[in-house]
């Protein structure tokens, strides 16, 4: 008979429980388990729980981690966010992780997941474009995610890029700058600074060579 019941073994030999499989979540193309977030979270010396779920924004479907700390040294979001990469692939870190002092609960004991508080997710600290090329693609980057305002530090994916919006990016590149670049390219880029250069070399590679021509009579 099959639980439902997602569990894992640790290092140390013992079978830890993770979540059940039928609590999965689509995010950017991508079926995630929230309890094996949960579980590295949790890893964390500074994190006694740990809650993440999905919340609905601009930039579309995210997710979000709640954590409780586990003593008075309370890890931040960034620092938290910074663990979970070091575990997880990326598609599977938190766009945000906000410390809570206790979840909230239900009258039953269970978690209240409607009393959760709204996360803010925001990019990275604002740095504004310095090239054409730059603005340009940061205008067709909030133009596709649906944002207002894009900086050459911030993340496509971080910001709610997903694969479909990605080949929509990638589209909009062609149309608008003349420029083809492949959806591996914005996957392995992700920052728009670097998605710029590789619209630049892209840009470059695809001029035709210019010939030295002979003059008549040479």
């Amino acid at each position: 008979y099959r639980t439902g019941d997602l569990a894992r073994w640790t290092a140390q030999g013992v079978l830890e429980y993770v979540g059940r499989g039928d609590a999965q979540v689509k995010v950017r193309g991508f079926r995630i388990e929230p309890g094996e977030i949960e579980a590295v979270l949790t890893q964390h010396p500074g994190v006694a729980h740990a809650v993440v779920t999905t919340w609905e924004g601009q930039a579309g479907r995210q997710l979000v981690g709640y954590a409780v700390p586990a003593g008075a040294d309370v890890a931040g979001g960034d620092e938290l966010r910074a663990f979970a990469a070091e575990r997880l692939p990326e598609f599977m870190v938190p766009a945000a992780i906000v410390t809570l002092d206790r979840l909230p609960l239900t009258p039953n004991g269970k978690l209240d997941r409607a009393a959760l508080p709204e996360p803010r997710i925001t990019g990275r600290a604002y740095r504004a474009p310095r090239t054409p090329e730059e603005k340009s693609l940061c205008e067709l980057v909030a133009e596709v995610l649906g944002t207002d305002r894009v900086g050459v530090d911030d993340d496509f994916f971080e910001l709610g890029g997903n694969s479909l919006l990605a080949t929509r990016l990638t589209s909009r590149i062609s149309k608008v700058l003349g420029v083809s670049v492949s959806i591996r390219k914005i996957f392995e880029s992700r920052s728009i600074a670097e998605i710029s250069r590789t619209v630049r070399n892209a840009s470059t590679s695809s001029r035709p060579r210019l010939r030295k021509m002979k003059r008549s009579g040479q």
